[in-house]
């Protein structure tokens, strides 16, 4: 028998309904105040929302130069910056639709999305994305322009144009009719017609775009603010893919509906330092964010003087024994919790990047719970959120003062949520997609009777609070018929600040075992302290102390496990991960691809 949770109202009061006719009203509103700011060769460059107004009405004004008109598809090809939003909305003022790809794609990940989606136009960040586009510019009849948005190093634009030349042909039509780009912007039909195509990121097979409507959009917008309170003084890091839903609800949808400042980082290596030059009051973090977060203290902290980590051990226990009562909204051990601030929390906070932190979410995978309540214990109040592309990331959150480690959250408003028979966890929301871009059978596969099939497993309990147990096609069955979860023993894994990225295996097999990509720059940095000499990963992982130190954490793991789902053996892997291709943008393990590239280790464990 299935188990269900009502939607509560969600809020419509003073909700525009397009994210462009929100961008108008801060630039007619507050026209001076910053939107956004950028660190560009080492200094921090403002844009106001006169800015991002403008710089959207040339971008959209430039491609109607183009012949772009109403429903056409616009790609953007470019890693996280302002131009990327310039352009977002700037595409969407027009009428038009904004495909996200990610900058991380392969040539043919590029010309399949480009391809699917019949995208008229693609922006590209610099060289490396032009020239990827060039290599695959045959196979795509439907693309009449790419637009650069930084051309240096680049020789000849025969076959494009920069930014700044569609941005001249924008200004000029401007000029000409004043009024037309807010026209078009007030003219937009909004509701069900699609604004944006996000592409999921291919854990279980090809890319498929998701359409979401500028309804779906603006739901998103008014119900995640409302509900964490969002505010025009917050500042936040956009960090993750602009192509993912997750990044593009905090940096865009959020942030124009609640006016906050979007801060654009160098990113990639910088990102530790990013975050501790903007210390956002609002972040959201992938689980594996917050575990690398977490082994880079638990790790300093191993070699941290006696009295340092003593110091660290009595006052992280002392933030757990009262961490329990603040997840209820209680002030309980105030005296203790600012004696542990001046000892031990303000600094660390501070070099995490947290020191201003007001909302702590994490979201787009299941986290340990162990993770968690290591951040509760340093005074960063981090809670789950749930949500997926298909819904524009609108399901459930957790309340700020009903915290509960292991499940996340309750409906938020206007959602509903039901528990199939089979355990799946269903979603009726206002932020329930369109369908997916050229294929009406899959579209009409996701629901059921206007139901949203998540794949999920999940429970509800009592209070509507859901806990998520694990995907429909992840769940393992042994040889022995035990159906096992391996996203919870990944989890518990990956809390080990040498442990990068789990995968067990075990599905039709006699027993449970584990392929490990161990953190490189941990381990590595151990192997110096022992005096090992290495060369690669391939190198480091063939050593035997190395081999003993993750044999640890496993055993660790295990004895938190039931005898069924221990970890028999395991292999350690020669690569990255990351450059093997089998891991997602959003550091999402593709299992078949994983299982298909290490074959022989995992032939090799069993064979032990």
């Amino acid at each position: 028998m299935s188990t269900a949770v009502e939607a509560r109202p969600a809020p419509t009061a003073g909700a525009a309904a397009t994210l462009p006719a929100m961008l108008l009203r801060h630039a007619d509103t507050r026209p001076k105040a910053v939107a956004m700011r950028a660190k560009r060769l080492g200094r921090w460059e403002e844009f106001t929302w006169a800015d991002y107004e403008r710089r959207a009405a040339r971008i959209g004004l430039g491609l109607r130069e183009l012949g772009i008109a109403a429903g056409d598809y616009i790609a953007v090809l470019a890693d996280n910056r302002p131009e990327w939003l310039f352009a977002d909305l700037g595409i969407q003022g027009i009428g038009g639709v904004t495909v996200g790809v990610y900058p991380t794609s392969a040539e043919n990940q590029v010309a399949h999305i480009l391809g699917d989606s019949q995208s008229k136009v693609v922006f590209v960040e610099d060289e490396e994305q032009f020239d990827k586009t060039l290599l695959v510019r045959d196979q795509l009849p439907e693309l009449v322009q790419i637009v650069v948005m930084d051309t240096r190093g680049i020789r000849s634009l025969d076959d494009a144009m920069s930014l700044e030349e569609l941005e001249v042909l924008g200004e000029q039509r401007l000029r000409s009719s004043p009024a037309e780009w807010r026209d078009a912007v007030g003219a937009l039909p909004g509701g069900d017609d699609v604004a944006i195509v996000v592409y999921t990121s291919g854990v279980g097979g090809p890319p498929q775009g998701v359409m979401l409507s500028h309804a779906n959009l603006a739901a998103a917008a008014t119900i995640t603010t409302d509900f964490y309170g969002a505010r025009p003084d917050e500042e936040v890091l956009s960090y993750l893919p602009l192509s993912h839903v997750a990044e593009r609800l905090v940096s865009v949808v959020a942030a124009v509906r609640a006016g906050y400042v979007v801060n654009f980082g160098e990113g990639g290596e910088s990102f530790p330092n990013d975050l501790r030059e903007v210390q956002p009051t609002f972040f959201l973090g992938v689980p594996r964010v917050w575990e690398r977060l977490m082994a880079s203290v638990e790790f300093r902290m191993r070699n941290a003087t006696w009295l340092k980590r003593q110091t660290y051990k009595f006052w992280r226990r002392r933030g757990a024994k009262i961490a329990p009562a603040r997840r209820r909204g209680k002030r309980k051990g105030a005296v203790s919790g600012l004696i542990g601030w001046l000892m031990l929390h303000r600094t660390l906070r501070q070099k995490l990047g947290m020191s201003r932190i007001r909302i702590a979410l994490s979201g787009a995978a299941p986290i340990a719970p162990d993770v968690l309540e290591y951040f509760w214990s340093l005074g960063i109040p981090t809670r789950e959120v749930y949500g997926q592309t298909e819904n524009t990331a609108l399901a459930t959150a957790t309340p700020g003062d009903d915290v509960r480690i292991g499940k996340v959250g309750r409906p938020l408003p206007g959602v509903e949520l039901r528990i199939a028979d089979d355990g799946e966890v269903l979603v009726r929301s206002p932020g329930n997609f369109v369908g997916y871009v050229g294929d009406d059978a899959a579209s009409r596969a996701a629901y059921d009777e206007g139901w949203l099939l998540s794949g999920d497993l999940g429970e509800l309990d009592d209070d509507g609070f859901l806990s998520i147990t694990g995907r429909k096609k992840d769940i393992l069955i042994t040889a022995g018929g035990v159906n096992v979860n391996p996203n919870r023993i990944e989890n518990l894994l990956k809390v080990s600040p040498f442990i990068d990225e789990a995968l067990v295996i075990g599905d039709g097999r006699p027993f449970l075992t584990v392929l490990i990509d161990i953190d490189n720059e941990n381990v590595a940095a151990w192997a110096a302290q022992q005096g090992l000499p290495f060369t690669t990963q391939s190198d480091l992982v063939e050593k035997p102390e190395v081999r003993r130190l993750t044999e640890g954490a496993v055993g660790e793991v295990n004895s938190q496990l039931a005898d069924t789902e221990q970890i028999r053996a395991f292999e350690l892997i020669p690569v990255d991960l990351d450059e093997t291709g089998a891991l997602t943008p959003t550091h999402k393990v593709r299992r078949r691809q994983a299982v298909e590239q290490f074959r022989d280790l995992i032939e090799r464990m069993y064979a032990q």
